[in-house]
C-alpha cells in the first residue's frame, strides 16, 4: 500500500525576472513502512521535494496523495491538520523553542492537538526516554549537545503518533559519531513502524535506508527499490 504517491511534480520558484525549476516532472511512490533515502548534490531539489511530498510546499504543478489524502485539494485547515495529527517532520537546525524545557517542547504538538495536558506530559516523558534524553526533560536547548537537541526534535515529530516521518539533513549539523547514534534511532523507529522518507547528502546515512531515490537536475534520475516492495507495516511506533 502506498503511503505517498506523487505525479508530475514540477516546482518553480521566482527569480530576477525568470524562475528557477527545482523540480522537473518527479513521479515518486512509497509504500507503508519503508525507509526512504532521498539523495543527490546540493541544489538538486532534495529539500524542495520532501516538502512538498509533506504538504508543506504546494507544487507549481502535478499531485500528491499523502495518507491517502489529495494534499494539495485540501484547504489550508485540512492540510495543516493532516501534518499535525498523521505526519512527523524533522529539521536540519531542530527549530526548537529556547526557553522551553526539552519537555515542554516536545508537548507543543500535542498542545496543538488539543491533547489534555496530563497525557502529553506523560507522553512527552516516555518520549524522551525512547530517544535516550530521560534524564535531561528539565534542560533547554541552550543546555544540550546539538546531538541531544536533535533527539529532542525527533521526539517532537512523535508526538502526535504520526504514521510517517519526513527528515531534512537530520544529521547535517552533527559531528559523525552522534550522527551515526541518530541513525541508530531512524533505524528503530521504522523498525517500531514508522514510514521514513529522509534527505541526505551523508552516504552513511544513505547507505542504511532500505531504498536510495537519487535526484539530480530536479529529476529523479536512480531508484534503487520499488515501493510495491515495501514490507507490511511492523507493530505500531511509540
Amino acid at each position: 500500500m502506498n503511503i505517498i504517491h506523487a505525479r508530475g511534480l514540477i516546482k518553480e520558484f521566482p527569480y530576477q525576472g525568470d524562475a528557477v525549476h527545482a523540480l522537473r516532472g518527479v513521479d515518486l511512490a512509497v509504500g507503508r513502512g519503508e525507509h526512504v533515502a532521498v539523495v543527490g548534490p546540493s541544489g538538486c531539489g532534495k529539500s524542495t521535494l520532501l516538502n512538498v511530498l509533506a504538504g508543506i510546499e504546494p507544487p507549481t504543478s502535478g499531485t500528491v496523495e499523502l495518507l491517502g489524502e489529495p494534499v494539495y485539494a485540501l484547504d489550508e485547515a485540512r492540510r495543516s491538520a493532516l501534518r499535525l495529527r498523521r505526519v512527523g517532520f524533522i529539521f536540519q537546525r531542530f527549530h526548537l523553542l529556547a526557553v522551553l524545557t526539552a519537555a515542554e517542547n516536545v508537548e507543543l504538538p500535542m498542545a496543538e492537538a488539543g491533547v489534555p495536558k496530563a497525557e502529553r506530559r506523560q507522553r512527552a516523558r516516555e518520549l524522551l526516554e525512547y530517544v535516550g534524553l530521560g534524564h535531561r526533560i528539565t534542560h533547554r536547548p541552550p543546555h544540550l549537545s546539538g546531538g541531544e537537541q536533535q533527539r529532542v526534535a525527533i521526539a517532537r515529530a512523535l508526538a502526535n503518533k504520526p504514521e510517517i516521518v519526513f527528515a531534512d539533513e537530520p544529521t547535517g549539523e552533527l559531528d559523525r559519531r552522534t550522527g551515526h547514534e541518530i541513525i541508530d534511532l531512524f533505524e528503530r523507529l521504522n523498525a517500531d513502524g514508522t514510514t521514513l522518507v529522509i534527505v541526505t547528502h551523508d552516504p552513511h546515512v544513505a547507505e542504511r535506508a532500505r531504498r536510495q531515490v537519487e535526484m539530480a537536475d530536479g529529476l529523479v534520475v536512480r531508484d534503487a527499490g520499488a515501493a510495491a516492495d515495501a514490507a507490511p507495516p511492523p507493530p505500531q511506533s511509540p
